[in-house]
């Protein structure tokens, strides 16, 4: 057996910012050096940020990526690391591709590199490209068909990227190539409970190609995904020898008894089931012994969080980073007293302190004394700031001049407000929030230029039943650390209402919240008919009811703000359906 000290820099780039990102590589590469670590993995893109989408096209871009590749190299090996072997992802090019159609333009690939002694001595591009969910890669992307054997310290080590480890071929070809390490740089966003599915493909993998898999995975949010990091190492029978925490930069440090290479590098390079194997000699001599000196730093497996802290964490850092990426440092957002607006205002405090969390009450002649009392106890139990402005006098204004009623009157008061959000927006630099949940947009009760407005929606990935939850979850989780719960239980209890007319309630038009989520994540997320949904047990008339309310929202969807991914099955990346069309479903009788 060899030893090989393997570190893997779960970090957190920002799309475009390449010299930014350079930065961190070296940062993170110095305190692998410093535990001792010989090869220092980073993930997927790392160079550009993942994902770039249209930014791929532009060979400004493009070329400001590669050169900044080969400026790192340099760099490291000018900070005193030319022999810590360094993996990081970039944007490269296809040499040898033309532009014609069904090529990307400028033939763009996501790339893997290995530096090693102030040189680029490993290109990689990734075979297969996703184009399913949220993934566009075959638009953007031209594949490679070479896997690449590294040679580290006697131990060789095979590269692959993201999405081949979930599609066959470079497992089972690092098997026949003799790896004794499958290394994976990964851009692999969050969905809820996919760390499941994650952990149980690298198992299998790692028993397929017979050597050990080493993980290492994104973090941080990018506009709509959040990457929740989780990079993990398992031994060649797929148990865990390591794993990094969830939604945090980490550096998991640990050390490795491999299969010493033992194959002669051919004449030339190999093939194997249509894949070019090309190997490169770094270190041929395997170590003698670690260096007992060099701390590993941290290791182990991280606590893991429960199916409801997975979400509301992710929640927490797509709002974080939406904010600090796009400049922003404080965000204002309407407070009712209701349970969306409430959940929202928590989320955005654990995201950038209360101090940055500014809420609006903009009470009207239907509003309820306690949705006023409500949203001023959470600010209470929080620290955000609170003000009132009232919004009857503006409403009668509005009406003396134009005479609106029913729907017409209800929308008005809902884009008043807006109009005052939007006001202290531009006046003193705050991101405005849209509070609007997955079971609203899906059904259409939001207004649009009202409710809707804003430039981040934290829980437009969230059904209502949901929102319930995290907010149980998250006073549970207070009162676990010896805090004060941020939600007032008040208003987790009381009936749901938009209280734009008197006695208004959710229920007045819409199913109960339990059997409509149901009913929505049948629909939306796994594309059941009308039929199917009556054969599966529900009501004919609700059925018609919700999916007419579905179908006919989709041009509200269209125009709501962007929000973090939680589910399979999100409204805007993943879900993409024509504003305008004929199809209907309708229930059989």
């Amino acid at each position: 057996m060899a030893q090989l000290r393997i570190a893997l820099a779960q970090a957190n780039p920002v799309v475009g910012d390449v010299s930014g990102n350079a930065a961190l590589v070296r940062d993170w590469a110095r305190r692998a050096a410093d535990a001792g670590a010989h090869l220092v993995a980073f993930p997927e893109m790392m160079l550009a940020g993942y994902p770039i989408e249209d930014l791929a096209f532009r060979s400004s871009f493009v070329d400001a990526s590669r050169e900044t590749l080969d400026r790192l190299a340099t760099d490291l090996a000018a900070d005193g690391l030319g022999d810590l072997v360094v993996a990081v992802g970039y944007l490269g090019k296809a040499t040898d591709s033309a532009d014609r159609l069904g090529v990307p333009k400028g033939s763009p690939q996501n790339c893997a590199a290995v530096i090693h002694g102030g040189e680029v001595v490993v290109r990689y591009a990734k075979h297969h490209l996703p184009n399913y969910g949220v993934f566009d890669e075959a638009r953007y992307f031209v594949p490679g068909d070479t896997l690449d054997v590294v040679r580290v310290h006697g131990i060789d080590v095979a590269l692959c990227i993201c999405e081949d480890l979930w599609q066959d071929g470079p497992s089972q070809a690092a098997a026949a190539a003799g790896a004794g390490l499958l290394l994976v740089l990964n851009g692999s966003p969050f969905e809820a409970a996919k760390d499941d599915t994650r952990l149980d493909l690298v198992a299998r993998r790692a028993r397929e190609g017979e050597c050990a898999l080493a993980y290492v995975n994104l973090v941080g949010g990018q506009d709509e995904l959040v990457f929740d990091g989780d990079s993990l190492l398992v031994d060649a029978a797929g148990a865990v020898l390591a794993r990094a925490p969830q939604f945090e930069e980490h550096l998991l440090v640990a050390d490795l008894d491999l299969p010493a290479a033992t194959a002669d590098l051919p004449a030339e390079d190999e093939r194997f089931d249509g894949l070019c194997v090309r190997r490169t000699v770094v270190h041929e001599e395997p170590l003698a012994a670690y260096d007992p000196t060099a701390p590993t730093g941290p290791a182990g497996t991280s606590e893991r969080l429960d199916d409801l802290g997975e979400v509301y964490q992710a929640l927490v850092v797509g709002l974080r980073d939406y904010v600090r990426k796009n400049g922003f440092r404080s965000v204002l957002l309407g407070m009712s007293g209701g349970m969306d607006s409430t959940l929202v205002a928590a989320i955005a405090c654990d995201a950038i302190g209360a101090e940055n969390v500014y809420g609006v009450s903009n009470p009207s002649a239907w509003s309820s004394e306690h949705s006023r009392t409500d949203a001023a106890d959470q600010a209470e139990r929080t620290g955000l700031h609170l003000d009132t402005v009232p919004i009857a006098g503006m409403v009668d204004a509005f009406t003396s001049e134009v005479e609106l009623d029913g729907v017409a009157l209800e929308n008005l008061q809902a884009r008043i407000r807006a109009v005052i959000w939007m006001g202290l927006s531009n006046q003193h630099g705050h991101l405005v929030l849209a509070c609007g949940n997955k079971s609203e947009l899906a059904v259409g009760y939001s207004t649009i230029y009202g409710d809707a407005v804003g430039g981040f929606a934290p829980i437009k990935d969230v059904f209502k039943t949901q929102v319930y939850a995290l907010a149980r979850w998250r006073n549970a989780e207070a009162e676990r650390r010896g805090e004060t719960p941020p939600i007032p239980e008040n208003t987790i209890t009381k009936e749901p209402s938009a209280e734009l007319s008197p006695g208004q309630k959710d229920s007045d038009s819409l199913p109960p919240y339990d059997l409509l989520d149901a009913l929505l994540d049948a629909y939306v997320e796994h594309d059941r008919g009308s039929a199917a949904l009556v054969a599966d047990g529900f009501d004919p008339e609700i059925v018609e009811q919700v999916l007419r309310l579905v179908d006919r929202a989709e041009y509200k969807r269209r125009q709501y703000p962007p929000g973090p991914k939680i589910s399979r099955r999100n409204f805007g990346r993943d879900r993409r359906l024509p504003v305008t069309s004929r199809w209907r479903e309708v229930a059989p009788d």
